[in-house]
């Protein structure tokens, strides 16, 4: 899909993505983003998310730009924008949520490991 060069009113635009932003506040869990998600956006849209918060992701644990681009499949460009873009404050926001996760999942399972025993 294409977006028209021909801009929408300026008010409507702010109601168009403040429902939008209210919709993704009112998602509950992962499943109900994945519905949601998988219908609004198409295959690609949701690729390209995907790859770039990947790429964050493993700038963040210092690989090479050589392995990025290798294993996810995206362009130098990509890896570079991906990259100059880190210290903007979404950017950042969703880097405290992935690895806030990624804290919990790790702790989780050596909890799991130690009620085992």
């Amino acid at each position: 899909m294409q977006i028209s060069k021909k801009k929408v009113n300026s008010v409507l635009e702010k109601q168009l993505f403040a429902t939008l932003w209210q919709l993704i506040t009112d998602l509950k869990n992962p499943k109900e983003v994945e519905i949601v998600l998988s219908d609004l956006l198409s295959a690609t849209e949701i690729a390209i998310v995907a790859k770039r918060l990947a790429v964050a992701y493993w700038l963040s644990k210092k690989r090479s730009y050589e392995n990025i681009k290798q294993n996810l499949k995206v362009s130098s460009a990509t890896v570079a924008e991906v990259q100059r873009n880190l210290k903007r404050p979404g950017w950042k926001l969703t880097m405290q949520k992935v690895t806030a996760d990624e804290w919990a999942n790790v702790w989780e399972t050596k909890i799991k490991k130690i009620l085992k025993h």
